[in-house]
This record gives structure tokens, sequence and C-alpha cells, in this order.
């Protein structure tokens, strides 16, 4: 295996774990500052479309990773 691929499989890992905090919103995750101000900014419904972008993102850059 080499690096690139092994980078893929970290940025799937990833995205699973993005969306899993945006559909289950464990609350010692979901109460951390950084989300809190997201979800200040963006609002609760908009914070959860922004994770759920952000691990799609994840997603297809390990897709790619995975295929070079």
């Amino acid at each position: 295996m080499n690096g690139l691929a092994l980078l893929g499989l970290l940025a799937i890992i990833y995205a699973i774990f993005v969306a899993y905090i945006a559909a289950k919103k464990p609350p010692k995750l979901w109460e951390m500052a950084k989300i809190r101000m997201f979800r200040k900014v963006l609002g609760e419904k908009g914070t959860v479309i922004f994770f759920y972008v952000f691990a799609l993102l994840a997603v297809v850059l390990g897709i790619w990773l995975l295929s070079k």
C-alpha cells in the first residue's frame, strides 16, 4: 500500500466520523467551542448541512487518492 492510498482511506474514515457527528450530534462534541461558533453563524440546520458537505468532499478526496 502506498502513501496516497493510506491518505485516501484516512480521508474516507474522517468523512464517516464527520457524518456521524452531523447525524447523531453527540453532546460532548456538539458543544465544542468551534461547533458552537458554527451554530451561531450558520444556525443548527446550516451547521449540519455544512458538515455533510464537508464529509462528501472528504469522501471524494479519499476516492480520488485511492484511484491514484
